[in-house]
């Protein structure tokens, strides 16, 4: 038999419409180059075009030397690998948002795989919105706690949920993300933060990996964005995208980063990234709070398109960068990305099992260096062809 059972279950996927393929891509700015195709690059996650910023390269190149140049920590942060740029980059988020501490990661989903596991030490609950990422869906399993997901964004149903647990539980982890990836939609982390304080034995964690860079004030997310960036216990978020490096991060108090250090296996089993990836992180890190020309010019295209999308008579509830076009089907889906792409737009379908079956979409996923011109041409395209 061999691989056949593999072969058959790819000729499955692409019956479906659901095979995916990587395609070998350049990136010039906010355009993408494929086969010599040059298209607005729509599924990216650059959202303040920081990534495609030659100067800020430029800027950060001009500090490096054999001293400093480090390729490789070659071995994990327990061991020989603990090089003080980590301890840096964590001083500087802990400061920033206000917390006791913070802990670096070597990618998002190393976070989410990691953190539920670690924390969920005898008697405790779970409590996920439906919709939170694959990688905190793993965290779950892994944990062996008991766990139950709650409808997305329905809070009445999780207040019941916490009515009827609470008595029966040590502790209770309440599990969202602050926006969500596939619709762009955003939680009520206030609403959720007044539940954490009717009941004595809840700690909430939400991931901010869509949020960070993005919302708030000084870019620390919704919940900096939502003024409740101290009721919430656990905040994490990546670097690999508005910030435009690599890994991730969680700020939390200092006994939860202790236990993390000595009970998370993706951190205590993985050789730390390069030095230098967190030297690139500290330096942009440090020019946070002067991208705030490119929040508002990001959430004003991101309004322009939702409302353009809106008066075409699509169903809007995204309140981000993240404007999902739901079309269905999933071969109506690849079929209208690849019609966008004849008209130099590239965005990609969107397809089961990442959304549910009969929700295929085309995501689109605005950055601050597309322009009032851009999204008016991709509303023409859109208007042509959906």
């Amino acid at each position: 038999m061999g691989e056949q059972y593999l072969r058959d279950e790819l000729s499955r996927i692409e019956a479906a419409g659901n095979l995916r393929h990587l395609v070998p891509a350049a990136h010039d700015g906010c355009e993408i180059i494929i086969d010599g195709r040059r298209m607005l690059n729509l599924s990216s996650n650059d959202y303040l075009g920081l990534g495609a910023d030659k100067m800020l390269r430029k800027e950060f190149l001009a500090q490096l030397n054999p001293e400093n140049l480090y390729m490789s920590s070659s071995s994990s942060r327990l061991l020989s690998g603990e090089f003080p740029v980590y301890g840096q980059v964590e001083t500087m988020l802990s400061r920033m948002f206000g917390k006791e501490a913070a802990l670096v990661f070597n990618s998002g989903y190393h976070m989410n795989l990691g953190i539920l596991p670690a924390l969920a030490i005898g008697n405790t609950l779970i409590i996920a919105d439906k919709l939170v990422h694959a990688s905190i869906i793993d965290g779950i399993r892994l944990s062996g706690a008991e766990y139950c997901r709650f409808r997305h964004n329905d809070f009445s149903l999780l207040e019941n949920i916490l009515e009827r647990s609470h008595r029966r539980f040590d502790r209770i982890i309440i599990v969202v993300e602050s926006v969500y990836s596939m619709d762009g939609d955003t939680a009520d982390l206030q609403l959720i933060c007044r539940l954490k304080a009717r009941y004595g034995n809840v700690l909430i964690y939400v991931d901010e990996a869509h949020a960070f860079g993005v919302f708030g004030e000084n870019g620390l997310g919704l919940a900096e964005a939502q003024g409740c960036l101290q009721q919430t216990d656990i905040i994490c978020g990546t670097f690999g995208k508005a910030l435009a490096s690599v890994g991730g991060f969680t700020v939390c108090s200092n006994a939860v980063r202790d236990i993390l250090v000595n009970r998370m296996r993706p951190f205590i089993f993985s050789t730390a990234l390069p030095p230098v990836n967190w030297m690139w992180t500290a330096f942009m890190l440090g020019r946070m709070s002067g991208l705030k020309p490119l929040r508002e010019h990001l959430a004003s295209i991101s309004l322009q398109l939702c409302n353009k999308l809106k008066n075409k008579g699509f169903k809007m509830v995204s309140e981000s960068q993240i404007i999902p076009l739901v079309v269905g089907d999933s071969q109506a889906a690849v079929k209208l990305a690849s019609a966008l792409r004849d008209r130099g737009f590239y965005a990609l379908p969107v397809r089961p099992p990442t959304v549910p079956n009969g929700t295929s979409r085309i995501r689109f996923s605005l950055t601050a260096n597309m322009s009032g011109e851009h999204i008016a041409a991709l509303s023409e395209a859109i208007d042509e062809l959906a």
